[in-house]
């Protein structure tokens, strides 16, 4: 049986984890960034050293692929992202792309050759930090987004996603990917970003599939006025109703169901003075449920709840992302479980609760996601951390698969 080479896969995520390196270990490695772009480098890098192409698309999704005996075959994706929050971890979604590099290399030394393309992806800005919303790639490669309403995102200083991507292209131009699509199948290794896997001693999490959700953009528009002079009966004041609808939301979506999770994120007001009624304030809304009509209704319950208590406001609400809950390929799903039986680690199915890629990858192929343990369930931060042995185990899962996947 093949194995992955633990010390380089380590090596390399601590390597990667240099660049946008933040005070406390952390990662700041936003899409489409100067950092983003070094890292792609440092993959190109990799993938010369083991005579692996390399190619990106127009959505700005790179590929790094071993290739296959039948070029024209469906490939087998593995992969994750390589962006990060502002104040991101070393693990969190470039642990799946190095993971996946690291079984393309170990099969490369092998002197094996799959029966079809087998193909590292990082999808471009799944987390969604810098241009909103998140998973614009693998949205894009899965058709559930437009390709020239990605490219008009700007990003808080105005830059688009389309300028963006041209910038990096002029100063590191790749040839075009043109693999067969849909994929025959996709694989995602990912911490956990819960405690779960760590209360309860497992290794490998056999992720059953990914809880439904929804995210707005909400903009509130009042009327300026002095401080001192305004009466409060006369205000349009937008923080008022800010508050009265979030104490409203929290409320209602804390008492309707354990499972769901809600969150107020990302507010930015104007003009944001000590002596100023703020005229505009803007916030993101954040709504997941693993049950699509508990989604469905609690969204349109929400909805409501803003256009009623706005006034003596103005609201404009932007639904962002929409996304149903999905279940994951049962075949991968029994060959992850296989895997870590026969490798000795301990494992247990579980759901998802953050998104990620595969859950649009889910829609046109099957997929499976791999999950490790992450201490304290902490991530979207420095302190992020999973041990090596984790690290290792999570590859070598996701390389035994693959290769059981392929006819190996």
């Amino acid at each position: 049986m093949m194995k992955i080479a633990g010390e380089r896969l380590w090596q390399r995520l601590m390597q990667m984890a240099q660049i946008g390196a933040i005070p406390g270990e952390g990662v700041n490695r936003q899409a489409l960034s100067r950092e983003e772009e070094e890292s792609w480098q440092l993959m190109q890098h990799w993938a010369q050293e083991s005579q692996l192409e390399i190619c990106g698309d127009a959505a700005g999704n790179l590929f790094v692929t071993l290739p296959g005996v039948d070029r024209q075959a469906a490939p087998l994706l593995l992969g994750s992202h390589l962006d990060s929050q502002p104040t991101g971890g070393r693990f969190d979604g470039v642990y799946g792309v190095l993971a996946a590099l690291e079984v393309l290399t170990v099969l490369r030394e092998s002197g094996w050759q799959p029966r079809c393309d087998v193909v590292a992806v990082s999808w471009m800005n799944e987390e969604g930090s810098r241009f909103a919303p998140g998973m614009m790639g693998s949205s894009w490669f899965a058709g559930a987004r437009d390709l020239a309403a990605i490219h008009a995102v700007a990003d808080a200083s105005g830059v688009t996603v389309g300028e963006a991507l041209a910038a990096i292209r002029q100063r590191m131009p790749l040839s075009v990917w043109r693999g067969s699509w849909p994929p025959a199948a996709y694989l995602e290794a990912h911490i956990e970003q819960a405690t779960v896997l760590e209360k309860t001693g497992a290794t490998i999490g056999v992720v059953s599939g990914i809880q439904g959700k929804v995210t707005w953009q909400v903009t509130l528009h009042g009327e300026r006025g002095h401080a001192g002079t305004v009466p409060m009966k006369e205000r349009r004041d937008v923080l008022r109703s800010f508050t009265r609808i979030a104490q409203q939301l929290y409320q209602v979506t804390g008492d309707a169901d354990p499972e769901v999770m809600f969150t107020i994120g990302r507010v930015e007001m104007q003009p944001n003075a000590p002596s100023v009624i703020p005229d505009n304030l803007t916030f993101r809304i954040d709504l997941r449920h693993p049950q699509e009509p508990m989604l469905t209704a609690l969204a349109a319950q929400i909805e409501q709840i803003m256009n009623a208590l706005a006034a003596p406001c103005l609201v404009v609400i932007s639904r962002l992302s929409e996304a149903a809950p999905n279940t994951f390929d049962p075949r991968l799903q029994q060959m992850i479980a296989g895997s870590a039986r026969e490798r000795g680690y301990p494992a247990m199915p579980l759901l998802s609760a953050a998104g990620h890629d595969a859950r649009y990858l889910a829609a046109i192929c099957p997929a499976a996601m791999i999950f490790i343990p992450c201490r304290a369930g902490i991530s979207h931060a420095p302190e992020e951390w999973s041990e090596p042995e984790q690290v290792c185990a999570g590859a070598q899962v996701l390389l035994d698969v693959a290769v059981k996947w392929l006819g190996g």
